[in-house]
């Protein structure tokens, strides 16, 4: 099980420039991914989205790509030479013509802006891509580990909270067994009452009980709501994302609680259902931050 909230980083360098590739993560019910990178490397967006996809299942992933320093020999100098050969020539003709003395060196042509220039030598995206693809393969690879640190936090605190369902569970089916007798005690202290102590036929109360008893029957809750928590305690074993279907599951399981509890006319089995809402909305905070 992992979390959906996560940090991961790494650093490489290519050519003296270093590159540094940043994930982190919040919860979200979807995967929504977001690249932050530069403008060159928008051919490869596809691609690095993939891998990212490949990896996690759910959350909103933001993932920097940031550069620092300069390549090395970014900056060079071009020469014009066909033009410094012109300017050599010209200036022997019109030395030799005028009858100048001197000679004509390096030092005359570099007072000339349009015979050197200083240029800067583009970054190779394409040699580059190549490493950022490796630095993200570790990035994500410690984005994923600090994930599953949460996530086992998370999965222990689901066990026990879904421990405590069970817990419920279990009474709401021993006081479901135990219905019919106080259902009976109940009816039979209401009609002595009404009755003023006159004889009360029991064929009729044993009726009357069968009857209450049938419209409280919480039988298929009960298979029901044991189904679904088996669901979510093997969705905690999974290796899997199991945040989907868990929240499914507790969607299902609350529905079954609110059935219960609309069929219940005893105070211990509405107390029950009130604990174990409780419970379904712990477990479901929790839930919300699993992948």
């Amino acid at each position: 099980m992992r979390s959906m909230t996560g940090f991961g980083q790494a650093a490489v360098t290519v050519d003296g420039r270093r590159i540094t590739i940043e994930v982190r993560s919040v919860n979200q019910r979807f995967l929504d991914v977001k690249l932050n990178m530069a403008r060159e490397y928008a051919a490869w967006e596809k691609e690095l989205r993939e891998q990212i996809q490949a990896v996690v299942a759910r959350g909103k992933v933001d993932v920097a790509v940031n550069r620092s320093g300069n390549s090395a020999g970014e900056m060079t100098v071009e020469i014009n030479q066909r033009l410094a050969r012109a300017y050599v020539r010209g200036l022997q003709q019109l030395q030799g013509e005028l009858g100048l003395t001197g000679t004509v060196d390096v030092s005359m042509l570099l007072t000339r802006p349009d015979i050197l220039r200083v240029v800067e030598r583009r970054a190779d995206p394409e040699r580059e891509i190549a490493v950022i693809k490796r630095a993200l393969t570790q990035a994500l690879a410690r984005f994923n580990a600090d994930r599953a640190r949460e996530g086992r936090v998370l999965g222990r605190d689901l066990r026990k909270r879904i421990a405590t369902l069970r817990s419920i569970e279990h009474r709401m089916h021993s006081r479901a067994a135990q219905l019919g007798p106080a259902l009976t005690r109940r009816l039979r202290e209401r009609l002595q009452t009404l009755m003023d102590g006159a004889a009360i036929r029991e064929e009729r109360l044993a009726q009357e009980v069968a009857l209450l008893v049938e419209r409280a029957d919480i039988t298929e809750e009960l298979v029901r709501l044991d189904s679904h928590l088996k669901g979510m305690e093997h969705a905690l074993a999974s290796r899997e994302p199991a945040g989907r279907q868990l929240e499914f599951l507790l969607q299902e399981i609350h529905r079954e609680i609110n059935t219960m509890s609309s069929k219940s006319n005893d105070v211990e089995m509405t107390n029950l259902t009130i604990a174990a809402r409780g419970e379904v909305e712990k477990i479901r905070e929790q839930a919300q931050n699993v992948e």
